[in-house]
């Protein structure tokens, strides 16, 4: 390969630099975060038994996955001070590790060179790369001395890993900083030159990478950080040909991330390019235009261009002087359609890293993008082509996948168990790809949710296979329309609708719940009254408050009782989620009953004005069917004992303590259990 610079850069793809901006624009003009279809806590994430973490203790931090190997089912983990080898099928079945300080000298010198303000003076573990069949290559910071080793791969059960003597690394002081990744890769056989750049690399060339947005003034905004990239092999619509995904950031001006894909036909073409050239008394850049020497400056040797120089101190002096003086490209790589692919701007947190996933969908390939955040969760999004050269971004959804929140550090897909594996500065932990039955239990759900790992089987939202029977396996992720592939599967969805009953007091305010299980719906409420068959929509005023958890309705008229139906609708399919019976009942026969019900007491066998029998009692018990009912349950049975007087005394409780407990806030989260139960 003649551009030796393609090469270069193409294991660049793993280093992390930053940048200062010098354009800003309006963050009006950005476009705005999309909202997760599901969002599940680490605690609701546990709950669908998906998600496994690394249960060892060890003093250690910043955990980063640096090598998979599928092949003998094992992930190499480099955190502070230790080197990890872990089962992919159980990362906690007889873990191998190592523990690799650094010596006390050295971190004795580091910490009084004033290095160690958070801890830095340690041995970060940065790289982990095979070597042979047997030992693999590892490189550690060294409390900023780095430093490198041989291991034993040890893949027995009751093998240890052998770690062999540390030579120092002479050219990588960049692993020497404790955020940094490893230098970019470079031939071995790269010695630099006889007079100038000895020991240095010469055939290293590089090209900036424009990943940027344009505002409506026209002014151009730049991510200006990279902070992780991927390699892809992928044949979409967006690249044909090798390419990679990257993010970056600028914070000088806002906080925003981004996502910009690159043709690897377009660095091919860059690095083929003119080199970037200082001229004139300004010493501005521009393309040079003069002679280049032969081998062609970034060539590597030995190759298929210089098959008789087996190392840079063959090249000739004129090549290493040129590499010195034009390492740069004068073209930079635009991202595919000149635009970022994802984009967040005006939200609480940044992109930390990304992996890529090539799914295979019943209507064609998707690229998963799975992006972690700075706050400790994980966002799955799909972008899809439309037309115009416009795009759609979906995402699917997002997780907590860390007890407490930490930003995510590293991430690696295994596809062979469709599993992903995840690191951050508290540990390592793994989850599935896909959990399908969190979209709802209707084909309508799964068919909205647009995810390509997911498919309706005729029974429940399941992972998609393409060896499922056509005739009941239901999937449509480019345009997800549930009317065209549901159809025959819609009617028993809204036919599975409950109607429950629901008790209100006149003058009094009432809460009908009605959460949607998606942010892209629109919901609207219906009313109809009893022996009516006519349909009324509910609009906010200033009595009825619509919210996103439900309907409140304030001051409750006797013509507020009736059926009340929530329905959802997205791409014209609606779907009835809540329908609920309000009873309204008199405020005047509440209040005779609660005036009776604290009447003095009377001698045991005489009779009070009115005494609730069995039947009245379970039905004020409906009437104000509450969490708070567990309270009034005790209030009326002391009131039914108070013939023993003595117990009267003991279990009595003030009508007004009780009625101070039912002006409490409840938890609606609970609501649902603890009416069902007074209803029993």
């Amino acid at each position: 390969m003649q551009g030796a610079g393609t090469l270069v850069l193409g294991t660049l793809l793993v280093s992390v630099f930053s940048a200062v901006s010098v354009h800003s624009s309006p963050l009006s003009s950005l476009p705005t975060a999309s909202a997760p279809r599901v969002f599940l806590s680490f605690k609701e994430l546990k709950s669908t038994g998906t998600i496994h973490h690394f249960a060892f203790l060890l003093n250690s931090t910043d955990y980063r996955i640096l090598r998979m190997d599928e092949d003998h089912d094992r992930m190499y983990v480099g955190s502070k001070d230790y080197i990890l080898s872990l089962d992919l099928n159980d990362i906690n079945k007889e873990p191998l590790i190592i523990h690799w300080p650094v010596a006390p000298q050295r971190r004795t010198e580091c910490v009084l060179s004033g290095k160690d303000i958070n801890g830095e003076c340690g041995n970060f573990i940065r790289l982990i790369e095979p070597w042979n069949r047997t030992h693999l290559y590892v490189c550690g910071t060294g409390a900023y001395n780095p430093i490198c080793t041989y291991v034993d791969r040890g893949q027995r059960a009751q093998g240890m890993l052998q770690d062999q003597m540390p030579r120092a690394g002479g050219r990588t002081s960049r692993a020497a900083d404790p955020s940094a990744s490893p230098e970019p890769y470079a031939p071995k056989n790269d010695d630099g030159g006889h007079c100038c750049l000895v020991n240095k690399w010469s055939t290293f060339l590089k090209a900036r990478l424009i990943c940027s947005v344009t505002g409506s003034d026209g002014i151009e905004t730049h991510f200006d950080e990279l902070l992780w990239s991927n390699t892809v092999s992928t044949t979409s619509l967006f690249v044909s040909t090798h390419g990679f995904l990257s993010f970056c950031i600028s914070r000088s001006v806002f906080k925003g991330s981004a996502v910009c894909v690159y043709s690897m036909a377009d660095v091919r073409m860059v690095f083929n390019g003119p080199f970037a050239h200082k001229e004139g008394p300004n010493y501005q850049w521009v393309a040079y235009q003069g002679k280049i020497p032969y081998p062609r400056p970034g060539t590597c040797p030995g190759g298929t261009f210089t098959p008789n120089m087996k190392s840079t101190k063959d090249y000739p002096d004129e090549v290493i002087n040129f590499m010195r003086n034009h390492p740069t490209m004068f073209n930079a790589v635009y991202p595919v359609h000149k635009r970022p692919l994802v984009v967040r701007t005006n939200v609480d947190y940044e992109f930390t890293t990304i992996t890529v996933d090539q799914v295979a969908a019943a209507d064609g390939n998707y690229e998963v993008l799975f992006l972690g955040t700075d706050r400790g969760t994980i966002q799955k999004v799909i972008v899809l082509p439309r037309d115009d050269l416009q795009t759609e971004e979906l995402v699917l959804e997002e997780v907590e996948v860390f007890r407490v929140p930490t930003p995510i550090t590293t991430m690696k897909i295994s596809p062979k168990r469709q599993q992903l594996y995840v690191s951050s500065v508290m540990g390592v932990t793994h989850l599935a790809l896909h959990r399908c039955d969190v979209y709802g239990e209707a084909c309508a759900d799964c068919c909205l949710a647009r995810d390509p790992y997911c498919a309706w089987d005729g029974k429940s939202c399941s992972r998609y296979s393409a060896n499922q029977k056509r005739r009941s396996r239901r999937q449509d992720v480019k345009y997800g329309n549930p009317i065209r592939q549901c159809r025959g599967y819609n009617s028993n969805a809204n036919k599975n609708t409950l109607e429950t009953v629901q008790y209100g007091v006149e003058g009094s305010t009432a809460f009908l719940e009605c959460q949607a299980r998606s942010p892209h719906v629109s919901i609207k409420w219906h009313f109809q009254k009893e022996n009516s068959d006519r349909r009324r929509e509910i609009r906010s005023d200033g009595r009825v408050v619509r919210t996103e958890q439900g309907l409140l309705l304030r001051s409750l008229q006797l013509s507020d009782g009736g059926v009340f139906q929530c329905t959802s609708t997205e791409k014209n399919f609606k779907h009835t989620l809540v329908k609920l019976q309000l009873v309204v009942l008199s405020a005047r026969t509440v209040n005779t009953i609660q005036t009776e019900s604290t009447a003095p007491a009377v001698p045991p066998f005489q009779s009070s004005t009115w005494t609730p029998s069995a039947e009245q009692y379970k039905d004020l018990l409906t009437i104000l069917s509450q969490p708070e009912m567990g309270l009034i349950n005790q209030y009326c049975q002391d009131y039914w004992q108070m013939g023993d007087e003595p117990a009267a005394h003991a279990h009595k409780k003030d009508l007004k303590e009780v009625q101070k407990d039912l002006r409490k806030p409840r938890n609606r989260r609970h609501h649902k259990e603890q009416s069902s139960m007074a209803e029993t």
